[in-house]
């Protein structure tokens, strides 16, 4: 290790800044942030620099750096292109024992700024070591998208109960179980979405050992976990227990914890599955239990997935719930495909619609679904999809019109198999489509990225 990462209080600390260029205005703009009461040595200053000058009250002094300017400040920063000049910053301030960072220049320095994620009071620290900037940019972009925009609400939320928790749970380890609870539970999800009153409740009840579970309904996307929300990917990194279908892409499970029970609940067309009851009955029990768990769905939970029947069956049963929507399987099989739904002109309107046959037949509004300037997706439109064709065709869809079937959306295994209601059906078959898949029926089709 190079560095030892330490945060460094700096309220009304004095912080010598040497320069007053770009590069200088975006080290001072930090050190204000963090309180420090700034003092900038430079022969001139830029207009960014005066910016901050003007906000904050800063002194200036406006002459070239003397060795006598770092006396009394904690913390120096040289923001000069002059090398003798920041060569000369590093030698006074080492011989003086000062905390000193030359911009862009490890050798001349013994401290460094890291690339930082803010969500006060939660700071997140990143650094390379001074080896590659870009890397410690892009490793920030990618926490500041996993890390909620609440997350210091809820960290303000903790800090206020503290003294209470520690005043009514004695031990270390049950105070640790108890946060542990709050932090991952439907208390630290209603400081998220800024419900005040359900945060408290949720944390009495996890403070009188009355909580219990919760429920997670999660959409799981098309298949690529890349299509994952963030807030889907953070509700399975807390799950105790994962119930997952079988659309559900494997992969996104290694994304749960190592000790989170894995149930598969999935249902299959002519194959053996789990009753929609059984899996109510499980989500309820082991929510009661006090377990977290997350309802894993393909797509969208809400777009013939039956989610909204399962959290009728949780409410009623009293356990807490959230809903999180995911990429729905048409928007995902017609973007991997290079269809676009709606094109100017062309489909002003999409319906989604499943194909799944029931008492050996599909049962759809078919003038409906015939008529010119709209698409239709249907969803688990396979088994019927000779019967779909035929019947849209003989209820005034012209036989020309463009379609296409996706095999597999998001995959990197994704098939499609493009041609026209006349001959589509043929041509899935020769095939040999086996599925999940998705149909698309509507001009769009002819207006393919290839």
């Amino acid at each position: 290790m190079d560095y030892l990462p330490l945060f460094h209080r700096l309220q009304e600390a004095p912080v010598l800044v040497v320069g007053g260029g770009e590069i200088a205005a975006r080290k001072i703009s930090l050190l204000c942030r963090a309180g420090a009461r700034v003092r900038i040595v430079a022969p001139g200053i830029a207009e960014a620099t005066q910016a901050l000058v003007d906000a904050h009250g800063l002194e200036v002094t406006l002459r070239d750096y003397q060795p006598g300017d770092v006396t009394g400040a904690t913390l120096v920063i040289s923001a000069t292109d002059d090398e003798a000049v920041n060569r000369q910053v590093y030698e006074d301030c080492t011989a003086a024992g000062l905390l000193i960072n030359s911009v862009d220049r490890p050798a001349l320095s013994n401290v460094i700024f890291p690339g930082i994620v803010d969500r006060t009071p939660v700071l997140v620290a990143i650094s390379t070591g001074g080896a590659s900037p870009t890397m410690a940019r892009v490793v920030r972009g990618w926490l500041e998208a996993r890390l909620p925009a609440r997350l210091g609400a809820l960290a303000e939320f903790v800090r206020a109960r503290r003294d209470r928790v520690k005043g009514s749970v004695s031990d270390i380890a049950g105070r640790q179980q108890l946060w542990q609870r709050v932090v991952e539970g439907p208390a630290a999800e209603a400081v998220y979405r800024g419900d005040e009153a359900a945060a408290e409740q949720a944390f009495e009840a996890a403070l009188t050992g009355a909580a219990a579970g919760w429920v997670a309904i999660v959409g799981a996307g098309p298949g690529d976990p890349e299509l994952l929300t963030l807030k889907a990917l953070r509700l399975i990194q807390s799950a105790d227990v994962i119930l997952y279908d079988n659309l559900v892409n494997r992969q996104i499970l290694d994304y749960a914890r190592r000790d989170a029970e894995q149930v598969y609940v999935g249902k299959k067309w002519r194959a053996p599955s789990t009753r929609q009851e059984a899996i109510n009955e499980l989500m309820v029990s082991e929510a009661r239990a006090g377990r977290a768990v997350v309802r894993l769905k393909g797509g969208d939970p809400f777009i013939f997935g039956r989610g909204g029947e399962e959290v009728e069956v949780l409410m009623e049963a009293g356990v807490d719930v959230v809903a999180v929507p995911g990429i729905t399987a048409a928007s995902g099989s017609a973007s991997y495909a290079g269809i676009p739904l709606t094109y100017r002109d062309v489909s002003l309107s999409v319906r989604f619609v499943t194909g799944h046959r029931a008492e050996n037949r599909v049962n759809l509004d078919w003038p409906e679904l015939a008529r010119p300037g709209q698409t239709v997706v249907l969803y688990m439109g396979l088994s019927g999809i000779e019967e779909i064709f035929d019947s849209l065709i003989r209820h005034g869809r012209a036989p020309e019109t463009p379609a296409a079937l996706v095999e597999k959306a998001t995959y990197p295994e994704q098939r499609v198999v493009v041609g026209t209601l006349a001959d589509l059906a043929q041509k899935v078959r020769a095939a040999a489509v086996k599925g999940p898949t998705t149909i698309i029926v509507g001009e769009v089709v002819a207006h393919r990225m290839v």
